[in-house]
C-alpha cells in the first residue's frame, strides 16, 4: 500500500509539472490517481525491462508508436485531454524503455545551423523529462546538484540560460520517477522503495 501511494504521488508530481509547464491547471486529483493506478497496473502486468547485468552498456531501444498507442489509450481511460494523453505517452514510454547505460548526449548535439534543440526551451517545454532522454543514464548516475552542474558546463547558450529554466530543462520530478523505475527493475515489487 505504502509503495501505491509513492507511485502516485511521483506520477501526480510529473503530471502537474508538466500541465504547469503549458500553463494549465492542475487536474483533478482523482484523475491523475486514476491515470497512476492504470499505469501501475500495466507495470505489474508487464513487468519492466529488466536491469543491465553489471558492465553491460546495453542499446538504445525503445518502443514503437503501434506499440505505444494501445498501452497510452489504456492508461489514458476516458481522459480526452490531449496535453494530459501526451503526458501519458511520454510516461508508458518511460516505463518500458530497456535500460542504456551510455548517455546518447543528444542534449548537446549542435545542429547545422548551430542550434541545439535539447536545449531550445519551446521544444524541452515538449518533454516530460527535460534536455534529456527519458532512459538517460545521468538520472541515475547523479544527483540533483552534481546533475545541474554538469549541465551548466554543457549548456551551448551559457548557464544563465540553463539556469533560468532550470526546472523545465532538468525538471527533479522526472528523476524521482526514472529513480523509482530503476529500483523497481533491480527489486521487483516487492523490493526496497526509494526513501
Amino acid at each position: 500500500m505504502a509503495e501505491q501511494v509513492e507511485w502516485a504521488d511521483l506520477v501526480g508530481a510529473v503530471v502537474r509539472r508538466w500541465l504547469q509547464q503549458h500553463g494549465r491547471p492542475s487536474p483533478d486529483p482523482a484523475i491523475v490517481a486514476g491515470l497512476a493506478t492504470r499505469l501501475r497496473e500495466l507495470i505489474d502486468e508487464r513487468g519492466l525491462p529488466p536491469a543491465l547485468p553489471a558492465g553491460e552498456c546495453g542499446a538504445p531501444g525503445g518502443m514503437s508508436e503501434a506499440e505505444c498507442s494501445p498501452l497510452v489509450l489504456r492508461v489514458a481511460g476516458t481522459q480526452a485531454e490531449p496535453l494530459l494523453v501526451e503526458a501519458i505517452r511520454q510516461l508508458v514510454k518511460a516505463c518500458f524503455h530497456p535500460e542504456f547505460s551510455n548517455c546518447r548526449d543528444s542534449f548537446r548535439q549542435v545542429s547545422p545551423d548551430g542550434s541545439c534543440r535539447r536545449q531550445d526551451l519551446s521544444r524541452v517545454r515538449s518533454r516530460l523529462s527535460g534536455a534529456h532522454c527519458i532512459d538517460c543514464p545521468h538520472w541515475i548516475r547523479f544527483g540533483p546538484a552534481e546533475h545541474a552542474d554538469f549541465l551548466t558546463a554543457q549548456w551551448h547558450e551559457g548557464a544563465t540560460a540553463f539556469l533560468a529554466h532550470r526546472d523545465i530543462f532538468l525538471p527533479e520530478d522526472f528523476r524521482d520517477l526514472r529513480r523509482w523505475l530503476w529500483t523497481r527493475a533491480r527489486t521487483g515489487p516487492e523490493g526496497p522503495r526509494l526513501g
